[in-house]
């Protein structure tokens, strides 16, 4: 059964809530307090790194290893360091009920099993699920139906009648069957630890990630130092110009894996957050049995969201029939990128959306509430990407643009990029380019004063591929071609 709250949990989570908004106010300083924790620094040498990273910038680890306090694979081993495999049911961070109720569960669903099979299930070591269950035993739940030998290990477990009873209740009050969440406060820890504010891009890794557009070299050089930042991003400019594709491609150059558990335990409710269309998983580093299985290791996540957004997708979704909760968009970023498409395309008003982001963007601290009311603080550590073709101005005021510390303007592309992204487009779609064709269109655009977009190549050339399959002929670059697919692709005024 959901464990009972404790008098003056509110009050209690309000305290927790407090403490690690404080701690986590400069959370760049989360790495030297851990290091400090586990004496692998000094005080003072704590001190002397926080006052160069002040006058000079950077991330506190890698000043660290600048001032030789630390080496790079030390604080390697520290940050990536896979979740450790709990020992005892207090090594979870959950309470030993809550565990039985949903080993319970589980058992009314498999109806027989081995200690094997509710390991997979729960993703717990063998000797804590034997505890339970053999505590559930002796609360005549489970029974044992039989075994291959005197071990354990070999027993067939079945639910009794009590234990069905007791089962079916537990899915009343939450029908959440999966693995073990784990507790707020290691979520907390874990997502610190692996902030993407750790995250450093040079040149030559941007120019890769971005090699399959045609990017401005002012542009690049803007791009690179924003996102080493880990600041928020504003992309704006005029339509079909590549801020969605470069906000998409940027999600590349995140290096490394990060970890995201299944569900999280916050003051008796569960909230999933593995979430199979947005993460990744990344093949394990670690031999079976040497890390936590609650949770996943994955890519950094890349969200990428649209008109679809609204306030309520920000918040959590608590189901009234399963009775448990899913993530928001912004947890489910965690470590990763958040990339916010058509910004003022929304149902939304722009200054309610943005109004809803500016203690995250500046605190880096979500505040998230249960059906209860309770509130609860979480990291928010994801590099957010704005991109829209509206006007900045008619979308924000100044006191929140100010907030955003990159805002980065991207323009139509030359007359000679231009040229540079058709022929990729060609060759993208196995069409010949042909230079006398291309002419003519370059012809219209300056007698007709229109200005070349990036994604008009794409566009003409998809409509002269549709010719020539209507006709049964082979894609063939022409002045023709070229004249049907403008009059096709563009409005006439009338």
């Amino acid at each position: 059964m959901r464990r009972e709250k404790k008098k003056g949990s509110d009050d209690q989570m309000a305290d927790e809530n407090e403490e690690y908004l404080m701690e986590t106010r400069f959370s760049a300083e989360h790495i030297g307090l851990k290091l400090l924790e586990k004496k692998i620094i000094t005080e003072q040498q704590f001190e002397d790194a926080l006052r160069r990273q002040k006058s000079r910038g950077g991330g506190l680890g890698d000043v660290l290893i600048e001032l030789g306090y630390l080496t790079e694979e030390r604080l390697n081993q520290l940050l990536n360091a896979f979740p450790s495999v709990p020992k005892t049911i207090e090594d979870t961070g959950l309470d030993a009920s809550f565990l039985a109720d949903l080993v319970l569960k589980h058992s009314l669903s498999l109806r027989e099993f081995r200690l094997a099979d509710m390991v997979r299930r729960v993703k717990l070591p063998l000797s804590i699920v034997d505890s339970i269950v053999e505590t559930l035993q002796r609360e005549k739940m489970l029974e044992v139906k039989g075994g291959d030998g005197l071990a354990r290990a070999t027993y067939r477990f079945s639910i009794t009648g009590i234990g069905e009873n007791r089962a079916a209740g537990l899915l009343e009050i939450c029908r959440y069957v999966g693995p073990a969440p784990v507790s707020l406060s290691d979520y907390r820890e874990k997502v610190l630890t692996q902030s993407i504010q750790r995250v450093v891009v040079n040149p030559l890794t941007l120019k890769n990630a971005l090699s399959h557009l045609v990017i401005n070299p002012d542009l690049l050089k803007a791009l690179g130092p924003a996102l080493t930042s880990g600041q928020t991003i504003f992309l704006y400019g005029p339509t079909g110009n590549g801020k969605s594709s470069i906000a998409e491609a940027i999600g590349n150059v995140l290096p490394g894996t990060i970890f995201v558990p299944y569900a999280v335990y916050v003051e008796g409710e569960l909230i999933t957050v593995f979430d199979p269309v947005n993460h990744v998983p990344a093949p394990s580093e670690t031999e079976d049995g040497k890390m936590d299985h609650r949770w996943l290791q994955i890519r950094r996540p890349v969200i990428m969201t649209g008109g679809e957004l609204t306030l309520r997708t920000l918040d959590l979704e608590f189901n009234p029939i399963s009775k448990f909760y899913i993530a928001p968009l912004q947890m489910k970023a965690n470590n990763g990128l958040f990339i916010i498409d058509d910004f003022g395309r929304q149902q939304i008003e722009p200054k309610m959306l943005l109004n809803r982001w500016i203690v995250p963007l500046e605190k880096r601290v979500d505040f998230l509430t249960l059906h209860t009311g309770m509130k609860f603080s979480i990291p928010f550590d994801q590099l957010v990407i704005f991109a829209t073709n509206l006007k900045p101005m008619e979308l924000a005021d100044e006191a929140f643009l100010r907030r955003i510390r990159y805002k980065i303007f991207i323009d139509y592309p030359s007359k000679e990029d231009f040229e540079v992204i058709f022929r990729k487009a060609c060759e993208m779609k196995n069409v010949a380019f042909d230079p006398k064709a291309f002419q003519f269109l370059q012809d219209i655009y300056e007698k007709l004063g229109i200005q070349r977009s990036a994604n008009h190549p794409r566009d003409l050339l998809e409509h002269i591929i549709d010719q020539s399959r209507y006709y049964g002929q082979e894609p063939e670059l022409t002045v023709e071609g070229v004249s049907a697919a403008w009059e096709q692709n563009f409005i006439k005024n009338f």
